[in-house]
């Protein structure tokens, strides 16, 4: 992607973001996300069906580097998936939980993975300031699509999707996730 478009990418999304923050600070009881049907094939006409996960297990974006991650490769293992940015306060507030948790539940089969809104060079940054140990991929327009599919139209930040090992989305989360709440909602998950 070339800077420019890019360039525009990022102040789009920081200005949906704080639009976003003002409606919800404004809000006493904000619908941010679609809600998430109880079981496959009982999705409303405004729920999310939990096999909508298969639209995330077909993407494919390059990390900083260049390299190109299908996420189809994680498929049969549960995956957490987290859209951010280096200029969100609240992303960068949940990350090191998110270290912290990718790294303990790593042999149990639970798969961490970045989607980024930002550039390359600040996201590179990132990752070696905080070692993160899972991918931090580089999102574009087609993944502000990708998470409003899965259930985040107004494209807030951050935004956490969980799959089970089918590939079906268990859990949907606008906002910072702490780490006992990401932690409850992997060992739910997990035999």
């Amino acid at each position: 992607m070339t800077r420019l478009p890019q360039s525009i990418l990022i102040v789009l999304v920081a200005i949906a973001a704080g639009a976003f923050g003002y409606w919800t600070s404004r809000s006493t009881s904000p619908s941010i996300i679609r809600p998430l049907a109880t079981s496959p094939g009982e999705a409303g006409s405004d729920a999310v069906a939990p096999e909508a996960g298969a639209r995330l297990l077909a993407t494919s974006l390059p990390d900083v580097d260049g390299k190109l991650h299908a996420l189809s490769d994680l498929q049969g293992q549960i995956v957490v998936a987290n859209f951010w940015a280096t200029w969100c306060p609240p992303c960068r507030k949940e990350i090191p939980d998110f270290i912290d948790v990718s790294r303990r539940y790593h042999d149990q089969g639970v798969r961490f993975v970045g989607l980024s809104l930002d550039t390359a060079e600040r996201v590179a940054v990132f990752r070696d300031d905080m070692q993160v140990p899972y991918p931090l991929l580089l999102g574009d327009a087609g993944t502000v699509d990708l998470a409003a599919t899965l259930g985040n139209p107004a494209g807030a930040l951050p935004f956490t999707v969980i799959l089970d090992r089918k590939g079906h989305i268990r859990h949907l989360s606008v906002g910072g996730l702490s780490k006992s709440d990401l932690e409850g909602k992997i060992s739910a998950l997990l035999p």
